[in-house]
């Protein structure tokens, strides 16, 4: 009874407690000071990421409408049988409004990449233009293959709002979308990149290994209110003038004014201090795509990024923690303390990693559109997808095609990574273009002196003469297997076309015309070996910038200094016809066909691109140049003065079309140990080189 009397009293207590809190005058003084919002609260929400059209509806309003949208994947809202029947091809809507810059040079990217098709029947994805002003497709009509979203890809790439309607079952690559609104392995997310970004090619990274003489730096604007204002205010509590320099100019806004002018700050260039530091500050700015993000990888300086809710830039594929520092806005005033704790080593991996991507994937327009075409074919194929080493080690995911092959150890990129080498052995293909007719042509003599070798284990002749090819009775007995091969187009780039029947990673490429020792093809063998990412052969050019002319030039005179080594003496490993066959538009091709020239050029371009390092030359004899000579006949191409003109072309539209000279000088020839010493013959392992 006592027990019950205690517990009436402690009710009838809490009664009377709550009923002085909810009394008239505490609500009222209540709704006079309503709470302070959580500065946090917009940076994370959706209402940042979609802007005010879509701020209302969360993740659902900017995924589109029910399950289709806002919890779009791609095995429920993409249709993998259009890609089935024609392979990955993209098709691009015909604009019919006024488009924006980037849009139109995005545009202009997929229709000249080699996933291209006119025929919207055959293609797999369908790329359908945001128009400016009018963005909805629904307005005034539907596009013809809408099906509510399902296999088209929208790029918005606007500066002026966000997207303006549900993309619904549409795959959305949008420059930085915050992470509520983004849907993983479906959306891209994009870098904003500036209008001075290249269409194709792109710029080098700044200079490095450099010393920088700043640790971190910063240079923008602020304004009192606004999106990342007490972030940017907060910066100046780090500045210290010697080696963090945050430089925040103040932009006063509606209704509000600077605390502190910045006059100081205009005496600085933001990229010259980028190019002075190690670290460069990514903060909170109007998009979240910030644009001196791109600008911090293009200056070799570690972005340290305080952007909560930043889906970074090809974060599918790319891993960011490699090439910056990934830091939260709360935790700002730790920033300095962090950068001083990374030891030189770790400055030095993550500086080179920031260059290798901002070369690989940002530098071009170009670049950032095949990167995105490539992560939504990776999707779509994951049988034949690229691993993460692909994407995030040289030479990048856009030079290496998994359809080749899915293992590293095939590709002659990952050799040292891997420690293996590779096999001993090669194939060599000759390139024959006359018939024959007799048992002493040059072609028979080559045939004998490659068979010799210890290293080969076959040996193709590609027939492009316009008669057929004679019985294997009137071809040279040899030792190893022989084929000849007579495709159907004999044309100048099917010497480069990866048959099946070539099985070594050692392809020797040689003209019909070429005249070669056994010892010879040995040793620049040897070398190969040590360098199975390059071309290592005999024959050697070179080019050079015409000032007076303005383009670019080929010489062929014998000096010190090379930049091409022809594919008519050559070794490189077998991927680089799969290389030169796929990845190289088809325009190059039929040019180089057409001119029946050049196609040794566009291989040394293609590999240059790729590796980034010039050809090795090997131990070359005097004789070679006089034979060349004296086959300069009426017969010999090398002697007609057109075909040196077609080369001349050739190198400025090679050049045009890669956006850059690829091309690399070289003063380095390698010859055998005891090369041209004065010490017994006996000694020498190559000796039968110095007697030519």
């Amino acid at each position: 009874m006592q027990a019950r009397g205690r517990y009436l009293l402690a009710g009838l207590a809490a009664c009377l407690l709550a009923g002085l809190y909810l009394r008239p005058g505490r609500r009222r003084a209540a709704a006079a000071s309503p709470p302070e919002p959580e500065p946090e609260q917009p940076r994370r929400g959706s209402a940042l990421a979609a802007g005010p059209a879509e701020a209302g509806g969360g993740r659902r309003a900017r995924g589109g409408a029910g399950p289709a949208g806002g919890r779009c994947r791609m095995e429920t809202c993409f249709d993998f049988s259009r890609c089935r029947r024609h392979g990955f091809r993209v098709y691009v809507y015909p604009a019919r409004g006024r488009l924006s810059e980037p849009q139109r040079r995005v545009l202009r990217s997929l229709r000249g990449s080699r996933f291209y098709t006119p025929e919207p029947g055959r293609a797999c994805l369908l790329v359908l233009p945001l128009e400016r002003g009018r963005r909805s497709p629904d307005a005034p009509a539907r596009p013809p293959h809408w099906n509510g979203g399902r296999n088209h890809l929208l790029f918005s790439l606007h500066r002026d709002g966000p997207l303006g309607f549900e993309p619904g079952q549409a795959l959305l690559a949008q420059a930085g979308p915050g992470a509520p609104g983004f849907r993983p392995r479906f959306d891209v997310s994009l870098p904003l990149f500036p209008r001075r970004l290249p269409q194709r090619g792109g710029a080098r990274a700044g200079p490095f290994p450099a010393p920088r003489r700043y640790l971190l730096v910063f240079e923008g604007q602020r304004s009192p209110s606004g999106l990342g204002a007490e972030t940017r205010a907060a910066l100046r509590h780090l500045h210290n003038g010697r080696d963090l320099l945050l430089l925040t100019a103040c932009r006063p806004g509606p209704g509000a004014r600077c605390d502190r002018p910045a006059a100081d700050d205009a005496r600085y260039d933001s990229q010259e201090l980028m190019q002075n530091s190690s670290f460069c500050l990514v903060p909170w700015g109007r998009r979240l795509g910030f644009f001196r993000f791109l600008e911090a990888l293009q200056a070799a300086c570690i972005p340290v990024l305080l952007s909560n809710g930043w889906e970074l830039p090809f974060s599918e594929v790319i891993d960011w923690n490699k090439a910056a520092i990934i830091g939260d806005e709360r935790l700002l005033l730790q920033i300095p303390s962090i950068t001083r704790s990374i030891d030189h080593d770790r400055v030095l991996a993550l500086r080179q990693q920031t260059q290798f991507l901002w070369e690989t994937y940002f530098s071009s327009v170009e670049k950032i559109v095949l990167t995105t075409l490539e992560i939504i074919q990776d999707r779509i194929q994951t049988h034949i997808s690229r691993n993460h080493v692909m994407w995030n080690a040289q030479p990048g995911g856009l030079y290496v095609l998994p359809q080749f092959s899915t293992s590293l150890a095939d590709f002659p990129f990952y050799y040292c990574a891997l420690g293996r080498s590779p096999a001993k052995e090669f194939t060599a293909v000759i390139q024959a273009a006359s018939p024959l007719l007799s048992q002493s042509q040059p072609i028979v003599r080559l045939i004998l002196a490659v068979a010799k070798s210890k290293y080969c284990t076959q040996i193709v002749v590609l027939w492009s003469c316009e008669k057929p090819p004679p019985p294997r009775s009137r071809w040279p007995s040899v030792p190893v297997p022989f084929s000849v091969v007579e495709g159907e187009h004999k044309t100048m780039s099917s010497r480069f076309f990866p048959y099946d029947l070539i099985r070594t990673d050692a392809v020797l490429s040689l003209d019909e015309d070429t005249v070669l020792s056994t010892s010879e093809v040995d040793f620049a063998f040897t070398v190969w070996c040590s360098f199975p990412e390059r071309i290592v052969g005999y024959p050697a050019r070179s080019h050079y910038w015409d000032s007076s002319k303005g383009w670019w030039a080929y010489t062929s005179k014998w000096t010190n200094e090379y930049s091409m080594v022809l594919t008519g003496a050559a070794f490189y490993h077998r991927y680089y016809h799969y290389l030169y066959t796929f990845y190289l538009p088809g325009s190059l091709h039929s040019m180089v066909d057409q001119m029946a020239n050049c196609e040794d050029i566009l291989m040394n371009f293609l590999v240059s691109a790729v590796t980034k390092l010039p050809p090795i030359k090997v131990t070359q004899k005097k004789q070679y140049k006089e034979t060349m000579m004296q086959q300069g006949s009426k017969t010999s191409r090398w002697a007609d003065p057109e075909h040196f003109a077609q080369r001349q072309a050739c190198m400025n539209s090679f050049a045009s079309w890669f956006g850059f000279m690829p091309l690399v000088h070289s003063q380095m020839r390698l010859d055998p140990v005891l090369f041209k010493d004065q010490v017994s013959i006996l000694r020498k392992k190559y000796r039968d080189i110095e007697r030519l």
